[in-house]
């Protein structure tokens, strides 16, 4: 069984992806799209993402990479580099019989990792916010997009949003 590196990723119009390490944004629908997309897979983040998501996700085997040897971070596996990380969530994804080990953040994780991707799952936000964090590579020109539903605004949802679903070219 081959294991595929896939992106999870919300930007903005701006492609915006946080500001201070926090989401811009509460999208109730998005929060839902996510564990859906990444519930019984591996999830590679930087120390930064798990520190402002402030717990383990469940169902998923998280791993982090940090460069800190002092951090550590119960129900986690912890690697200090990217290649790690990814060589530690593909054993994951197969033992666990699954096909996609997911990043989730933040801006360089999702960086040093894009040229190994051949999915993204990408939240299209219906806003135009001030961030410090961005996704680089929101150009998907000649990837082949699927799109995979949309949430209204609402009282649940700050914005309205699209969920797409991109696949590299070969």
């Amino acid at each position: 069984m081959s294991v595929s590196i896939v992106h999870v990723v919300a930007a903005d119009k701006n492609n915006v992806i946080g500001d201070g390490n926090k989401l811009l944004w509460r999208i109730s629908d998005d929060l839902k799209h996510f564990k859906s997309v990444t519930l019984g897979k591996p999830v590679v983040m930087g120390r930064k993402t798990f520190q402002s998501i402030g717990m383990v996700l469940p169902g998923r085997d998280n791993i982090i990479i940090s460069r800190d040897p002092d951090f550590r971070a119960d129900g986690t596996y912890l690697t200090r580099t990217i290649g790690d990380a990814l060589a530690l969530g593909t054993t994951l994804a197969e033992f666990g019989g699954q096909t996609e080990l997911c990043v989730i953040g933040g801006a360089e994780i999702f960086e040093q990792t894009f040229a190994h991707t051949s999915r993204v799952y990408f939240t299209h936000v219906d806003a135009a916010l001030k961030g410090d964090a961005h996704y680089l590579h929101a150009d998907f020109g000649d990837w082949r997009a699927t799109k995979l539903g949309r949430a209204e605004k609402s009282n649940k949802n700050q914005y309205d949003c699209e969920f797409l679903r991109y696949d590299r070219q070969s």
